[in-house]
């Protein structure tokens, strides 16, 4: 079975998985034509080769180049219902932004139809989102695997002013899945709200890297540099089939 596993050693975001789908063997130009599809403008997509801690590595870039209004679930959902994209891409890419929309809901206490998405709505989560579910269905994946995850600490400046590290929103986003956590000394936000719903909405299975025969190895950038290379590996080949229960303590 075609098998992605998502190296989270320095945690995870949206540019990080598309930067590590690219790295690991997608196309660019083929990717970013199919992503223009969605009818969303104001923005440009790029990406370059960056090196961290020696490790050469795949930064993605979203420019925006007009401003982008706030967008509710439905606005989104629509943008990708509009798109001629294949149906279980749009399905996927809709799943995430509805544990988006879920989480924020319920630190809000409002509704998921309610949330205006101050900071996964613009047209760059967009790309991000799809981009990584659409680069997966590209590369012919058919499971996906995330690591335990890395929980920064501190504070985090947002959209809703001066915020505890891990984001209250990434923290829900992770409840009750098969996803494990840990502490790290690390002052800053190591996994992103868009990048635990990537994690939560497309893992299946437990967190382990399976036995498996590798095929491609990729990296993704992150934007800040610090003590820890900050990248996602991204670690694509065939594995072996067997039956795994997830009961959110190990795999048995």
């Amino acid at each position: 079975m075609k098998t992605a596993f998502f190296d989270c050693f320095s945690g995870i975001s949206g540019d990080m998985c598309l930067g590590a789908l690219i790295d690991a063997g997608v196309d660019f130009g083929a990717l970013r034509k199919m992503l223009g599809v969605l009818p969303v403008d104001g923005y440009s997509l790029r990406c370059e080769k960056v090196i961290r801690s020696g490790i050469s590595a795949t930064s993605v870039h979203v420019e925006i180049t007009t401003e982008q209004p706030e967008r509710h679930l439905a606005d989104i959902e629509q943008i990708i219902d509009a798109s001629k994209l294949p149906g279980q891409v749009k399905a996927a890419s809709k799943e995430v932004f509805l544990n988006l929309a879920r989480a924020e809901a319920k630190i809000h206490a409002t509704t998921p139809e309610k949330i205006h998405f101050h900071e996964v709505g613009a047209v760059d989560a967009i790309i991000d989102v799809v981009g990584t579910v659409l680069g997966l269905h590209l590369l012919g994946v058919e499971r996906v695997l995330v690591s335990p995850l890395p929980m920064g600490r501190g504070f985090i400046k947002c959209a809703h002013g001066v915020i505890p590290s891990p984001a209250p929103a990434t923290l829900e986003i992770l409840v009750d899945r098969h996803i494990a956590v840990y502490g790290t000394d690390v002052e800053m936000e190591l996994v992103t709200p868009t990048g635990a719903a990537l994690a939560a909405t497309l893992n299946n299975g437990c967190g382990t890297l399976p036995v498996m025969q590798v095929k491609r190895v990729g990296y993704g950038a992150g934007k800040k540099e610090y003590q820890r290379p900050n990248l996602l590996r991204l670690i694509i080949g065939e594995a072996q089939v067997r039956r795994i229960n997830c009961h959110g303590h190990g795999c048995h």
